[in-house]
């Protein structure tokens, strides 16, 4: 299993559409848009590979200097099988 987190997602999206537009969405927001476009490209190159498997974004899961984090409620945003 491989665990990807995105730190600078505010950066990303500040970016892509300008710092006004980021201020006026939520960092919710987007770290689940970048999120979409990370899983989306991943599986992409992935499945150019040959290679099989599932993707998944899942909140309430964080990665701490000691290990894993499970926050409760914890759920599946989104899942892609490749």
């Amino acid at each position: 299993m491989i665990v990807i987190k995105i730190t600078n997602s505010s950066e990303v999206v500040a970016k892509k559409i300008g710092k006004f537009l980021e201020s006026l969405t939520p960092d919710g927001m987007d770290e689940s848009t970048i999120e979409d476009i990370v899983v989306s490209r991943l599986v992409d190159n992935l499945r150019s590979e040959g290679i099989e498997g599932e993707v998944a974004s899942i909140r309430g899961i964080d990665l701490e200097d000691a290990g894993i984090l499970i926050q409760a409620p914890m759920h599946v945003r989104c899942r892609q099988s490749f």
